[in-house]
């Protein structure tokens, strides 16, 4: 109901996008709670500092990018204004994510009031808090609207999306547990590019993704 008319592949990064910022907003503010009720107790800790996230791997999320602050302002029409700016200033905030993040909320085409319909169902959604990142509620979440979007795309869904059995089968083959991975089949275009680096990002993963024929340039 809410995708309407939009074809898969857009509301794809719709959605995703959404959730991805629903994530990290919600691991900062996990973590901003606790160091509030330390420097409440008295012992130091400034929950506005920035070096005190980035020192566990969390992401720091300014006000203007929060997800309490984008879900005030979801019935307001510049919505998608408000969430490309989050979108902005959170890339500016982590390099790990500099042009990772989608940012195109604002256009005409997209219709503000599903945008806003579509935050609120978000918003249910637990992502980042210690428990649900020990249970990887995000990967699941994730897999889930994969596989959706690539039974709506058909045979092109194939470009972006591996079914988990599978996956599983190659990391027990494969058991990439120390060292370093090359996959010489990461994905074509800049959606792919896009999400595999999201989904190292969040866990702190060091990678270097690069466009090219692995077939032509064995990289």
């Amino acid at each position: 109901m809410l995708r309407n008319n939009m074809d898969a592949a857009e509301y794809k990064h719709i959605v995703l996008g959404l959730i991805f910022l629903k994530y990290i907003s919600d691991a900062f503010e996990a973590k901003h709670a606790e160091l509030a009720a330390a420097a409440a107790a008295g012992e130091g800790a400034d929950p506005e500092d920035p070096d005190e996230y980035k020192a566990q791997s969390i992401f720091w999320v300014p006000r203007e990018a929060r997800w309490s602050h984008l879900k005030a302002q979801a019935p307001q029409p510049t919505i998608g204004r408000t969430v490309d700016d989050a979108m902005d200033a959170i890339e500016r905030e982590n390099p790990a994510l500099k042009g990772v993040l989608p940012k195109d909320f604002a256009r005409p085409g997209l219709d503000k009031a599903r945008l806003a319909q579509l935050i609120n169902l978000v918003s249910d959604i637990g992502l980042g808090s210690p428990a649900d990142r020990a249970r990887d509620i995000l990967g699941r979440v994730y897999e889930y609207f994969l596989a959706q979007f690539a039974s709506a795309e058909g045979k092109k869904g194939g470009q972006f999306y591996t079914p988990s059995r599978v996956v599983r089968v190659l990391v027990e083959m494969l058991a990439p547990y120390k060292g370093r991975v090359y996959d010489p089949c990461s994905g074509s275009g800049a959606t792919t590019w896009r999400l595999a680096n999201m989904n190292l990002a969040i866990r702190g993963i060091g990678a270097n993704i690069a466009g090219g024929d692995s077939f032509h340039a064995d990289a």
